[in-house]
């Protein structure tokens, strides 16, 4: 059982063109079709589920944009890449807790 915080944050894209996301601080890079909407799920590394934040403490997230990026850094020790739906985008093993997609 994961004993930390779990934070949840929605990336989607509006626009007419591919969007580049980026997350940080693992460079992983995705590519969000137009309509397209992704969950980036990170968890605290911490028990009480605080986080360390970026530039301000205790936020699981920080967000960069410009016009064909998005940069997410997630402050937590690891992160899921899923659809709306709950459909897992990054099969890749980063240790994360078992991810429900009901939560």
């Amino acid at each position: 059982m994961f004993a930390g915080g779990t934070a949840r944050l929605l990336v989607g894209n509006d626009g007419e063109a591919p969007l580049r996301l980026t997350v940080e601080p693992w460079a992983e890079t995705y590519r969000i079709l137009p309509g397209q909407t992704c969950v980036v799920v990170t968890h605290s590394p911490t028990e009480d589920g605080s986080w360390s934040g970026t530039t301000r403490a205790h936020e699981p997230f920080q967000v960069g944009h410009r016009r064909d990026s998005i940069t997410v850094w997630a402050n937590g020790n690891c992160f899921h890449l899923s659809d709306t739906a709950g459909h897992a985008i990054d099969a890749a093993d980063w240790q994360c807790p078992a991810q429900d997609p009901n939560s």
